[in-house]
Protein backbone atom coordinates (compact mmCIF):
# COMPACT_ATOMS: atom_id res chain seq x y z
CA UNK A 1 0.00 0.00 0.00
CA UNK A 2 1.43 3.39 -1.00
CA UNK A 3 1.87 6.27 1.45
CA UNK A 4 -0.95 8.23 -0.26
CA UNK A 5 -3.32 5.26 0.09
CA UNK A 6 -2.43 4.91 3.78
CA UNK A 7 -3.18 8.61 4.32
CA UNK A 8 -6.59 8.27 2.65
CA UNK A 9 -7.40 5.18 4.72
CA UNK A 10 -6.66 6.92 8.03
CA UNK A 11 -7.88 10.41 7.16
CA UNK A 12 -9.32 12.26 10.15
CA UNK A 13 -12.27 14.51 9.42
CA UNK A 14 -12.99 17.30 11.88
CA UNK A 15 -16.21 19.12 11.02
CA UNK A 16 -16.31 22.54 9.48
CA UNK A 17 -16.91 25.54 11.73
CA UNK A 18 -19.42 28.31 11.01
CA UNK A 19 -17.65 31.20 12.73
CA UNK A 20 -14.20 31.25 14.23
CA UNK A 21 -10.65 30.65 13.13
CA UNK A 22 -8.27 27.87 12.17
CA UNK A 23 -4.56 27.93 13.00
CA UNK A 24 -2.91 25.65 10.47
CA UNK A 25 0.66 24.60 9.67
CA UNK A 26 1.70 24.77 13.32
CA UNK A 27 5.04 23.06 13.87
CA UNK A 28 4.44 19.54 15.24
CA UNK A 29 4.19 19.46 19.02
CA UNK A 30 3.42 23.18 19.46
CA UNK A 31 -0.40 23.12 19.35
CA UNK A 32 -0.88 22.61 23.10
CA UNK A 33 1.48 25.49 23.92
CA UNK A 34 -0.50 27.74 21.57
CA UNK A 35 -3.75 26.49 23.09
CA UNK A 36 -2.59 27.36 26.61
CA UNK A 37 -0.85 30.65 25.73
CA UNK A 38 -3.94 31.89 23.87
CA UNK A 39 -6.07 31.05 26.92
CA UNK A 40 -8.34 28.78 24.88
CA UNK A 41 -8.61 26.44 27.87
CA UNK A 42 -10.47 29.18 29.76
CA UNK A 43 -13.12 29.80 27.08
CA UNK A 44 -16.53 28.24 26.70
CA UNK A 45 -16.34 27.31 23.01
CA UNK A 46 -15.60 24.31 20.81
CA UNK A 47 -11.91 23.73 20.13
CA UNK A 48 -10.39 20.94 18.03
CA UNK A 49 -6.68 20.22 18.39
CA UNK A 50 -5.09 17.99 15.78
CA UNK A 51 -1.49 16.93 16.30
CA UNK A 52 0.95 15.24 13.95
CA UNK A 53 -1.41 15.42 10.97
CA UNK A 54 0.02 14.63 7.55
CA UNK A 55 1.01 17.68 5.54
CA UNK A 56 2.23 17.91 1.97
CA UNK A 57 4.02 21.17 2.85
CA UNK A 58 5.62 20.18 6.17
CA UNK A 59 5.45 16.39 6.41
CA UNK A 60 3.75 16.64 9.82
CA UNK A 61 1.85 19.55 11.36
CA UNK A 62 -0.48 20.53 14.17
CA UNK A 63 -3.75 22.41 13.74
CA UNK A 64 -6.27 24.16 16.01
CA UNK A 65 -9.89 24.95 15.09
CA UNK A 66 -11.73 27.38 17.36
CA UNK A 67 -15.42 28.21 17.11
CA UNK A 68 -15.34 31.82 18.29
CA UNK A 69 -14.18 35.10 16.71
CA UNK A 70 -10.44 35.78 16.69
CA UNK A 71 -9.32 38.64 18.92
CA UNK A 72 -6.79 40.99 17.35
CA UNK A 73 -4.17 40.50 20.06
CA UNK A 74 -4.31 36.73 19.51
CA UNK A 75 -2.67 37.21 16.09
CA UNK A 76 0.41 38.68 17.78
CA UNK A 77 0.59 35.76 20.21
CA UNK A 78 0.21 33.24 17.39
CA UNK A 79 2.87 35.04 15.33
CA UNK A 80 5.24 35.19 18.30
CA UNK A 81 4.88 31.48 19.10
CA UNK A 82 4.96 30.24 15.48
CA UNK A 83 5.14 32.94 12.81
CA UNK A 84 5.22 30.34 10.02
CA UNK A 85 1.73 29.10 10.97
CA UNK A 86 -1.25 30.20 8.90
CA UNK A 87 -4.54 31.57 10.17
CA UNK A 88 -7.89 31.32 8.41
CA UNK A 89 -10.72 33.50 9.69
CA UNK A 90 -14.09 31.82 9.13
CA UNK A 91 -17.53 33.44 8.83
CA UNK A 92 -20.70 31.65 7.66
CA UNK A 93 -18.61 28.51 7.11
CA UNK A 94 -16.29 30.20 4.59
CA UNK A 95 -12.76 31.57 4.83
CA UNK A 96 -13.07 35.36 4.68
CA UNK A 97 -9.50 36.34 5.53
CA UNK A 98 -5.98 34.90 5.77
CA UNK A 99 -3.87 37.43 7.65
CA UNK A 100 -0.11 37.28 7.10
CA UNK A 101 1.78 36.50 10.31
CA UNK A 102 5.12 38.02 11.20
CA UNK A 103 6.92 38.50 14.48
CA UNK A 104 5.14 41.30 16.36
CA UNK A 105 7.04 44.52 17.07
CA UNK A 106 5.75 44.50 20.67
CA UNK A 107 4.45 41.69 22.83
CA UNK A 108 2.67 42.16 26.14
CA UNK A 109 2.22 39.53 28.87
CA UNK A 110 3.22 36.61 26.65
CA UNK A 111 6.68 36.14 28.15
CA UNK A 112 8.10 37.31 31.46
CA UNK A 113 11.38 39.09 32.15
CA UNK A 114 13.90 36.78 33.78
CA UNK A 115 15.95 39.60 35.32
CA UNK A 116 15.36 39.45 39.11
CA UNK A 117 16.22 43.17 39.35
CA UNK A 118 13.61 44.17 36.75
CA UNK A 119 10.76 46.34 38.07
CA UNK A 120 8.30 43.68 36.84
CA UNK A 121 9.70 41.29 39.46
CA UNK A 122 8.80 43.75 42.22
CA UNK A 123 5.67 45.43 40.82
CA UNK A 124 3.53 42.38 40.07
CA UNK A 125 0.73 44.38 38.40
CA UNK A 126 3.02 45.81 35.69
CA UNK A 127 2.60 44.42 32.20
CA UNK A 128 5.54 42.45 30.82
CA UNK A 129 6.32 44.38 27.62
CA UNK A 130 9.01 43.36 25.13
CA UNK A 131 10.13 45.04 21.90
CA UNK A 132 11.45 43.18 18.87
CA UNK A 133 15.10 44.10 18.30
CA UNK A 134 16.22 41.44 15.80
CA UNK A 135 13.58 39.72 13.67
CA UNK A 136 16.05 37.27 12.13
CA UNK A 137 17.13 35.88 15.51
CA UNK A 138 13.73 36.42 17.17
CA UNK A 139 15.30 38.68 19.80
CA UNK A 140 13.20 40.86 22.10
CA UNK A 141 14.21 43.29 24.88
CA UNK A 142 12.34 44.12 28.06
CA UNK A 143 10.80 47.61 28.01
CA UNK A 144 11.96 48.32 31.57
CA UNK A 145 15.43 46.80 31.98
CA UNK A 146 16.56 46.00 28.40
CA UNK A 147 17.16 42.33 29.26
CA UNK A 148 17.42 40.33 26.05
CA UNK A 149 15.05 37.43 25.41
CA UNK A 150 15.68 35.18 22.41
CA UNK A 151 12.68 33.31 21.04
CA UNK A 152 14.15 29.83 20.58
CA UNK A 153 11.06 28.71 18.67
CA UNK A 154 10.79 31.64 16.25
CA UNK A 155 12.71 30.11 13.35
CA UNK A 156 11.93 26.40 13.89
Amino acid sequence: MSEAEKRKQYKLNVGKIEEGFVIDHIHPGKAMKLYNDLGLDKLNCSVAIITNASSMKMGKKDMIKVEMPLREYDLDTIAFLDHTATVDIIKDGEIIERPHLELPKTITNVIKCHNPRCITSIEQELDHVFYLTDAYRGTYRCKYCETEWVNQDSNK
